[in-house]
């Protein structure tokens, strides 16, 4: 009654309508979620994450006992909530939600056993390691109406929020013709990966590739969002072995070129910066937009106004994070778009990207979308 009596009061005196909102945030138990794998190194983001009384970690699936052990004592997680199997754990806990930070390979085999009981999932990107898998997940999760989605860094910037907002809703460069993409960082064995995360992450099988796949899936997801949801109409990649004592089975650097009806994007993936980046440069008709990082940008509209250097501001509470982004996004207080950054329709066409750009590289030969991906 409380909240009905709120409601009415906060519209007549103008309030936003966000009472409904904020009954489900203060009512709402915490959702009741999985893990499903320690080997990713992102996995420390929900390990190490503030208690924001929105999930509850009930179970942890992890075949080796060591990683587990080390990582309970540095996050303080109890080793009664650790399995050896996903199966056992899912079975004992029922978890509402799953998040995977296993290797890409395994993610179809996470969603072939949530899927089927109603379980939903987010995986850390990409989302599948080949067109062969993704179709599979794909239909799984529309079979079985869960919410399948992709985790990326990136997604929760700041600047690429603000950048969507310029471009799309603002239309202060107009449209499209290029962006180019800069991502990755000196190495996984340069910058010190533990030898769990490595094992797979330099397996061409496990992970789909090396930097390709680490660093390629990000300038595909942003791209996708940004061309709402357009396929390309060719791809063609160039990759190379520049440290093959390091890096024997996987390429270590990548460019990517998709091009579009009226756009072309250049991915640049690289586990040879002499730094970390993620950046990003978005050129209109008239002006351009570039995000430096997760915060920091500058704007041209066009060729007579000066060149702004601003700071963006961080995405909102409700999707300030991945964890609290699934949570909202499966109780409905968030309605995600089809084309949003970690959707499945988006991070399907993202994986075919990096599928058709693999066999680009593989061949030397530019793939049309339409003939390798033919119905």
């Amino acid at each position: 009654m409380f909240w009905q009596i709120f409601s009415v009061v906060a519209s007549l005196i103008g309030l936003p309508d966000s009472a409904n909102a904020q009954k489900d945030t203060i009512t709402a138990k915490p959702m009741r979620v999985a893990v499903v794998g320690l080997v990713h190194a992102h996995v420390h983001w929900i390990l190490g994450r503030e208690n924001r009384g929105d999930i509850e970690i009930v179970g942890i699936a992890e075949p080796n006992r060591q990683l587990a052990e080390a990582y309970s004592k540095q996050h303080g997680y109890n080793m009664d909530v650790v399995y050896s199997s996903m199966e056992e754990m899912i079975e004992k806990t029922k978890p509402e939600a799953v998040f995977a930070f296993n290797a890409i390979y395994d993610h179809l085999s996470v969603v072939e056993f949530c899927a089927p009981r109603g379980i939903h999932v987010m995986v850390e990107k990409p989302l599948a390691v080949s067109k062969e898998h993704v179709t599979k997940m794909v239909a799984l999760a529309k079979k079985h109406k869960i919410y399948l989605l992709t985790n990326y860094e990136t997604t929760w910037y700041g600047s690429n929020k603000k950048a969507y907002e310029i471009i799309k809703e603002n239309r202060l460069i107009g449209d499209i013709r290029k962006i180019v993409f800069h991502t990755g960082h000196p190495g996984p064995v340069e910058i010190g990966c533990n030898p769990e995360f490595l094992e797979w992450l330099t397996d061409p099988k496990l992970n789909g590739g090396g930097a390709l796949t680490d660093f390629g899936c990000y300038g595909a997801d942003l791209a996708t969002w940004l061309m709402d949801g357009e396929t390309p109409i060719t791809i063609t990649a160039v990759t190379q072995q520049i440290k093959p004592e390091l890096y024997p089975k996987v390429d270590d650097e990548a460019t990517i070129i998709v091009t579009y009806d009226k756009a072309q994007v250049i991915i640049q993936a690289s586990w040879n910066w002499p730094y970390g980046r993620k950046d990003m440069y978005v050129y209109g008709k008239t002006g351009f937009v570039f995000c430096k990082d997760g915060t920091n940008m500058q704007l041209k509209e066009d060729e007579n106004k000066e060149t702004q250097t601003f700071t963006a501001s961080p995405p909102g509470n409700d999707r300030d994070d991945p964890f609290v982004y699934f949570v909202n996004v499966i109780r409905g207080t968030i309605t995600m778009n089809k084309f949003d950054l970690s959707s499945l329709e988006t991070n399907e066409i993202v994986v075919k990207i990096l599928d058709a750009a693999r066999e680009s590289a593989k061949t030397g030969k530019t793939i049309v979308w339409a003939d390798y991906y033919k119905k």
